[in-house]
């Protein structure tokens, strides 16, 4: 699972969502605490210009109770005004939010001057007890002459309560974006990873040779023509495939029908061995289907056993046809068929699987057979089959030398020989089938050559 695009596009897109929206959350919260500090600098600016437009007809009429009431209702009107006070051009308060400060000379306080504008209002930074806070002042004049000085203190806890609030409801909508941006994100990578699992799946199919539907096409983009081209692809290479594998089982069958054609020939060379091929892979298949070999097994030692002498297309007339005892050169150049066998399949690639059982039809299970000396379950099944299946039919056929033995006399010799000559639990079925059966059953391969 977390190796798949689908994860890896989700968990990269979600972690981008994350970071752009972490950033844009530190942006608009630095904006927003800009334009909440300055929209509360500007609303003390501007109660302190119209408290001292005010305040300059007051104090020109000597009316102190006008100056009280002006003071008294800027405090009021405006819960961020900390204080608020007018005083002369002595620094004496002549009024202020706190009745008890009139009448004290207002000591300046010291802070970081954070604007000043052109009609001599200031703001400052100060630090009180109650914390950090901003004061305005604006000077009260009247026909260019200075009467005295507004002062306006802004507590900064009001800006903090309205920037905590803005954060509150910033985090909110990001969240709510986040959330929706998470969906569109799992939305978005089953759009996008919908065609390549579809691809994945159809080139894994393929490479199995198990396609056999054309691939969903689900858009019109890059990745449905990266769709359609593979299908057309995967066609053309099934297409290939399938030709391809009937051309070489036709090319085997006919590699198999010449040399069947050339097994065959090397029986008809002698009278005495006439059809001897096609009984071995007779009995063979009787060994074969007792034993419990597979439908394709018993076709290959089928065929192997029809090809088993086929080494003796070398083996010169005058010891293939001698009526009588091989002397040792005769011998050693007969006994070499199975090594010439072996030679001619091993040129044909499709026929290499029957080399083999052709070279080793001659072993014995004792290892004093030919051509390597293999002994016991060293020697490959189809060679031990077809080395029972061969012997039983020579011993069963009459030879210039010798007369045919019964089946009864036959299977006697097998007997003795198991353990020695052949396989001894080959020889048992053998028998059992010989008992029971008499023959296989109907073989496509052997009807073309009976």
């Amino acid at each position: 699972m977390f190796r798949t695009i689908r994860f890896k596009l989700t968990v990269f897109v979600f972690l981008l969502l994350i970071f752009t929206t972490f950033v844009s959350f530190l942006a608009t919260v630095k904006i927003s605490n800009r334009v909440i500090l300055n929209e509360i600098i500007k609303r003390a600016e501007s109660l302190c210009k119209s408290s001292a437009a005010g305040a300059a007809y007051s104090l020109i009429s000597g009316d102190a109770l006008g100056i009280d009431h002006l003071v008294f209702k800027g405090k009021e009107s405006n819960r961020d005004v900390e204080y608020m006070a007018v005083i002369d051009t002595k620094m004496s308060v002549m009024a202020h939010s706190d009745i008890r400060k009139r009448g004290e000379i207002l000591k300046g306080n010291e802070g970081n001057l954070f604007k000043k504008n052109g009609d001599g209002t200031i703001v400052r930074e100060i630090s009180l007890s109650s914390g950090k806070s901003f004061e305005v002042s604006t000077p009260i004049v009247f026909k260019n002459k200075v009467l005295g000085t507004v002062i306006v203190g802004v507590n900064q806890s009001v800006l903090l309560e309205a920037q905590r609030l803005a954060r509150h409801r910033i985090l909110v909508i990001l969240t709510v974006i986040l959330f929706v941006g998470l969906i569109g994100i799992l939305g978005l990578s089953l759009f996008i990873t919908r065609p390549i699992r579809e691809l994945s799946a159809g080139v894994a199919d393929l490479k199995e040779g198990k396609r056999t539907r054309p691939l969903k096409v689900y858009s019109k983009d890059e990745l449905g023509k990266l769709t359609e081209s593979f299908n057309e692809m995967s066609a053309l290479i099934t297409n290939q495939k399938r030709d391809l594998s009937r051309y070489t089982q036709e090319l085997e069958e006919a590699y198999t029908s010449i040399l069947r054609i050339l097994a065959t020939a090397i029986d008809a060379r002698d009278s005495y061995t006439l059809g001897h091929s096609a009984r071995v892979a007779l009995h063979s298949l009787m060994i074969g289907q007792e034993i419990g070999l597979k439908e394709n097994e018993l076709e290959e030692l089928e065929i192997a056993s029809l090809f088993h002498d086929v080494g003796k297309l070398k083996t010169p007339d005058a010891i293939l046809f001698k009526n009588r005892s091989l002397n040792s050169m005769e011998y050693d150049e007969m006994r070499h068929h199975p090594e010439d066998g072996a030679e001619i399949l091993n040129k044909v690639k499709p026929l290499q699987k029957y080399v083999e059982p052709v070279k080793h039809h001659h072993e014995y299970y004792n290892g004093k057979g030919y051509p390597d000396g293999l002994n016991g379950d060293d020697i490959p099944l189809y060679a031990a089959i077809i080395s029972i299946a061969d012997t039983y039919d020579a011993m069963t056929s009459t030879r210039p030398y010798r007369k045919a033995l019964s089946k009864e006399e036959a299977c006697r010799e097998l007997e003795k020989g198991a353990g020695k000559q052949f396989h001894p639990e080959l020889v048992k079925a053998f028998l059992r089938a010989v008992k029971d059966r008499g023959q296989p059953s109907f073989h496509p391969y052997l009807a073309k050559v009976i």
